[in-house]
């Protein structure tokens, strides 16, 4: 694969996780699992294509494109989501796209593609705008550093109920936030019970403490969807709820019922903001850490869009932020850790793989791979001048089961990067880094604090 060379930044690199130096056995799993899961990835990850071990479970970390393609493309339905995934996150989503298997995630990813057609993608471009337009003003208004995270989370979660519930007042947006980071904190931390392989019926302590805020935001979810089907919306282009009310199978004609519908919705709020915010937090950081490019980014937003904030329109007009875009998501991958059950025997990378094996597919190794990126730690969105190949670049998974919200993500992640650079200027605060931390997504420990100028 040809690589672009860039000139800069070879003796400094941003931020990244100190790898594991062996791999760890059960109780050394189970404490770093829960300080920082991808802590768990052994060195040698970045530089072989598979790693195989044993931690109460036999697993095989795997970082061989060909291999990736056969385990979410080929063979999909003998890799479904681990047991762990699953243990984290039905309590909060059900067995909604995220989580169901074969055919009931089949007929529902059917029911709900249309919502995400590039059209209504589109159409939804000016709440993403609007969004943009009032980050900059409470940019504009801030005195000293500011934690970017906890703003590009603001920008996004106001796209996410715009497009969720059109605006809609009688939705408490930060009662679900808070049920949302709660239940994040709390639950997505990985058991000792999980890493041994115990059963989903053996109560895991910090999931039970988790269970109000669930309720809370499961309550807002289903009053939201009651007001509407009560009084649909008349005016307007169709929100993400419209859509999922009308949703059905084309081949069944099987609609949702409504806690499939709420788990859904959910599912969309969390992680339709979270990631995309993420994205943002990490690409505004890497801006700052190499000040060259974002002059140049800065100078393309200007020229596209004058003193006006980005739009859908825009997007052909500034592929420099789309490529920082993209090495944001190759350095700082939110779902930088997936994990399948094996159902069968099988052959990977040449290892016997056994029914109930645990197989890793360690995202954030694999964008750092060095067999397969050139200086893999570096910050250089040139790079993407030419197309990685396409099992080495995972940000959105792959296959049938690839991130129905990935075209959503990139156009929001482009229009308001672009609208901020363009209007400010965002520098590094010594000695205040973000520290890349896996918890459910690879979240910025301690945010994202930059000194903040307008241009």
């Amino acid at each position: 694969m040809t690589i672009h060379q860039a000139p800069h930044n070879h003796t400094r690199e941003p931020v990244k996780v100190a790898l594991a130096r062996q791999p760890l056995g059960i109780v050394g799993t189970a404490l770093t699992a829960r300080r920082n899961l991808l802590e768990l990835i052994p060195q040698i990850a970045t530089r072989q294509p598979i790693v195989s071990g044993k931690t109460g479970v036999r697993f095989h970390m795997v970082m061989d494109p060909p291999t990736l393609r056969h385990i979410l493309k080929d063979r999909v339905e003998d890799y479904p989501k681990s047991n762990v995934t699953k243990l984290i996150l039905e309590p909060a989503i059900g067995d909604s796209l995220f989580v169901a298997e074969g055919a009931q995630w089949r007929w529902q990813r059917r029911a709900v593609a249309p919502a995400f057609a590039l059209r209504h993608v589109e159409g939804l471009g000016p709440v993403m705008t609007a969004a943009a337009e009032a980050s900059s003003r409470r940019l504009a208004a801030a005195r000293g550093p500011v934690d970017l995270f906890s703003e590009t989370v603001a920008a996004t979660f106001e796209v996410i109920s715009d497009v969720t519930l059109s605006g809609d007042r009688a939705f408490d947006r930060d009662a679900v936030h808070h049920a949302i980071d709660g239940y994040i904190a709390q639950t997505a931390k990985v058991s000792l019970l999980d890493v041994m392989g115990l059963p989903g019926w053996i109560p895991r302590p910090g999931r039970m403490f988790s269970r109000p805020g669930l309720n809370r935001m499961k309550d807002i979810a289903d009053r939201a969807i009651d007001a509407r089907a009560a009084e649909p919306r008349i005016d307007g282009a169709p929100d993400l709820l419209d859509l999922l009310l009308d949703a059905s199978d084309p081949e069944t004609g099987r609609a949702m019922t409504r806690d499939e519908l709420r788990d859904n919705l959910l599912t969309f709020i969390v992680a339709g903001h979270e990631t995309t915010a993420l994205t943002l937090a990490w690409a505004l950081y890497l801006c700052a850490f190499d000040p060259g490019i974002q002059d140049r980014a800065a100078t393309e937003a200007q020229s596209a869009l004058g003193d006006r904030a980005a739009t859908a329109a825009d997007l052909p007009r500034l592929p420099l932020i789309q490529r920082i875009v993209s090495e944001a998501l190759r350095l700082y991958p939110p779902a930088a850790f997936l994990s399948r059950t094996a159902q069968v025997a099988d052959r990977l990378c040449g290892r016997e793989v056994l029914p109930g094996d645990t197989v890793m597919l360690p995202i954030y190794a694999l964008h750092r791979h060095h067999l397969l990126w050139d200086r893999p730690d570096a910050f250089d969105p040139d790079r993407f001048l030419t197309t990685p190949d396409r099992y080495a670049y995972l940000p959105f998974g792959a296959g049938p089961r690839i991130c129905i919200g990935a075209s959503f993500a990139l156009h929001e992640a482009v229009i308001i990067l672009a609208t901020l650079l363009a209007r400010f200027r965002f520098d590094r605060i010594q000695g205040r880094n973000p520290q890349p931390r896996m918890i459910l997504t690879l979240r910025p420990h301690g945010g994202v604090w930059l000194k903040v100028t307008p241009r």
